[in-house]
Parts: C-alpha cells; structure tokens; sequence
C-alpha cells in the first residue's frame, strides 16, 4: 500500500493539497496514511471477482435451490449482443453490450433499470458477434476494452470518457474471434496486448492513456486471456497468454522474464491463471491442459511440477478448493476434478461443459446448455445438489455468472437476470 501511496500521481495530487496548509512532511504523511487506509484505498471491481478466480467471499446462500431455481428478481432484455459479465458496485451494475456493430457501455442501478449508456465504439461482429469483456472499475473510474481493440476509460458517475486508444493502429494485430481481455489494473497502470510483433504488449497509464512501456512478448498475436497480477516483495508479474504460450513480464517495465510454449499450434488459450504459495496453475484446452509450475522465489523463472493433457477446458476457468481444482472439460463434456498435488483426475460428472465459481462453501456450475448447477465440491468427489435451465436471454450461454450481496447475477446474450439466492 504505501509503495502505491508514494508513487501514485493520485496520491500526489493528495499530498500537494495538503502541503498548501503549510503542515511539515511528518504530519502530512501521518495524516496521508490514516485517512488512505479510511478513503482513499484503491478499490478493484473486476472479471471473476477480487483475484479474477472466480471465488466470491459471500456467506448466507441458499444451501439448496427450488425446483425451477431461485426466485428470478428481474431481467433487462436490452444490453445489447455480448458475452462479458457484469461489475457492480455498491449503487450501480456495469456491463457492456454491442447494437449495429457498436459497443456501449451500460450503467444500471441494482434494480435492473438503465441509468445511462456511453457509446466504446466498433465491436466484434465476425465469430460470435458482440461483446466479450468485462469492465474493470478502479476508485471512480471504468476501464474497458472492445472486440476491435478500443481500449476507453470513462468516469463511473456519468459515462463521460476521459481518453481512449485504438490499439490496432499502434501495430496490434486482432485474432479470428477478437480482442477478448479485461483489462488489468496494477497501481497507476493498465495493461493491455495488442499482439503486435514488437508492440506486443503494453502498459498505459490509467490517468491519461498514455504509453508506459512496451514490451515485444514472444511478438506472437494475442490469445483471449484477461491477466494474472502475481506481486512479490521484487517485483509484479503480469501472467498472461499470447496465441500458445504463457508469459511472465515484469510489471514495472515490460522485460519478458520467462515463457511456457503450448503443445500445438492452438490459438485459444482463454483461462486466467491462478497463483498460490508460490505455485502458478494454468489450463489450456488448446495447448497443455492442467498445468502446475513453481515460481522462483523471486519470480524470474518458473519449473514444471506436473502436466495433465486429459483435462482441457477451453475457456470454462478453474476454481482451486482444499486441494482439489475443479474445472470442465472440453472434448468430452463433463466436469472434472484434479488433485492439487498429483494432477490426477479424481471425479468426473456428465453436466456438459462451462463456467464455473465459488462461494460459501459450493461451486455454481453454468453450462453450454443453459442449465445452472449447484454442486458440493467434497474433496475428489464433486455432488450434485440443484441444477436450473436458464430460459430467457439469446444465443450462447458462455459469459461468466457473477454472485454479489446474495445476488446470481447471468448474462445470456441481450439479457441480464438477477436470482436472489440469499437465505431468507
């Protein structure tokens, strides 16, 4: 936190005002450091919840659902075309949502009613059209990016936008189902890959738009990963995919500290990494499968510590639980779980293939098929305990759900439903 306190041009600003009532430095950082710690903490509302693991810190959930599900409090039918999953905050849900080719981001409040809407700009109309990111939300201010690579920061509060970069017109080079990544925030910085040979991945600044480093990757184009922020006392490493290998690049100035090359020439390496103790999981359907690899302790080199190809999820994501990963499959449509230390697969359940979360001690499983699982994950065993068909909404059923303050919240296409799954 003070690092960030020190170098932040938010914090500075901060400073300079109360260096304008003539207080000494002593006491300006004494009050500085009480009052960060009260308001002026950075706050991160971001793809799949505070890690981007999916995992959501909610208590007081249903143990068990309803037959036809959980009471469906309301629905907005027109967000637009889309597969990125909502943010929300205290007073206000955002999401985005592609109309005739354009993106817009969406501002709603907690009742499903649109507040106001801000045109992006061109979105993905190709492969599976529309929108396919989530907006990241950092102290005020909503940072996106398009299908086409737009990348735009707007002000929470009214949709105004503060800047904005079109990144295929600085050497990005878009892919064949388009720009997929939310956008990461680190501190002062944002991070995007527009997969360019030598513009391959960059760091801007989030005030201003603004270039801070460059980095040339492996020059690969890009895959569809939304970044891994690994922090140790050296450095930052941003984790993330270029077409079919796993980087490592130091955060600070964009020095590429090590890779992981794919098996195959695949393309689509979607799922966000996990890191833990020291140890960084990955799967790749279109590459490795499961992979577990040990970092160095002061991040610049990685060793493998287990492979297993069996396990193929494609763009689903993990949640890791008391020692056991669960995830799904891709070529074969099931669900499986793989023990943290072997690698094997302990369990497989027939409930097709998708996304999967966690919250108060049970995993929500959303298929391809629409139908909303409710699952125990006990230890190499994963149990059925509810399920529920998603009925409303259009085309496919790939976005991620999202559960806040006892709220399932599904993006299926145009529509976003909210299910009340608090225990009452």
């Amino acid at each position: 936190m003070f690092r960030e306190i020190v170098f932040s041009k938010y914090y500075y600003h901060k400073i300079n005002l109360l260096m304008k009532f003539n207080l000494n430095l002593k006491t300006i950082i004494v009050i500085f450091l009480f009052v960060s710690n009260c308001s002026f903490a950075q706050q991160v509302l971001e793809w799949r919840g505070i890690q981007r693991n999916g995992v959501y810190p909610e208590k007081n959930l249903l143990t068990s659902w309803p037959e036809g599900g959980p009471a469906l409090l309301w629905e907005n039918a027109s967000m637009g075309n889309g597969y990125g999953s909502p943010i929300i905050t205290d007073n206000n849900i955002f999401i985005l949502g592609e109309t005739d080719s354009i993106c817009y981001l969406y501002a709603l409040d907690l009742t499903g009613k649109e507040i106001w809407k801000s045109k992006i700009g061109y979105e993905w109309v190709y492969n599976y059209p529309g929108a396919r990111t989530t907006p990241t939300y950092v102290d005020g201010l909503l940072y996106v990016s398009t299908g086409m690579g737009i990348v735009s920061c707007f002000e929470a509060s009214s949709g105004k936008e503060k800047w904005t970069i079109d990144m295929q017109k600085i050497n990005g080079r878009n892919v064949r189902f388009g720009y997929s990544e939310s956008l990461l925030i680190d501190g002062d910085k944002t991070f995007f890959m527009p997969g360019g040979a030598d513009t391959n991945v960059v760091a801007l600044d989030r005030f201003t738009g603004k270039i801070l480093w460059i980095s040339k990757g492996l020059g690969q184009i890009p895959s569809y990963c939304s970044p891994l922020m690994i922090k140790l006392p050296q450095r930052n490493i941003l984790v993330t995919f270029s077409k079919n290998a796993l980087l490592g690049i130091d955060a600070s100035d964009g020095k590429l500290l090590w890779s992981q090359v794919q098996d195959g020439e695949g393309d689509v390496q979607v799922n966000t990494p996990w890191y833990e103790n020291g140890y960084i999981y990955y799967i790749s359907g279109d590459g490795n499968g499961a992979v577990k690899l040990k970092l160095s302790d002061d991040g610049t080199s990685i060793t493998d510590v287990w492979k297993n190809k069996k396990c193929d999820n494609l763009m689903g994501a993990f949640v890791k639980v008391d020692g056991y990963i669960y995830t799904s499959g891709y070529e074969k449509r099931y669900y499986y779980v793989l023990d943290e230390k072997t690698g094997d697969i302990t369990d497989s359940v027939k409930f097709d293939r998708g996304t999967i979360n966690y919250a108060d001690g049970l995993l929500y499983l959303y298929n391809e098929k629409g139908h909303m699982g409710l699952f125990k994950p006990a230890g190499p065993k994963l149990e059925k305990v509810s399920s529920f068909t998603v009925t409303k909404g259009t085309k496919a059923h790939y976005a991620h759900p999202v559960i806040c303050n006892g709220i399932l919240y599904i993006r299926h296409g145009k529509s976003l439903l909210a299910y009340d799954i608090r225990v009452k």
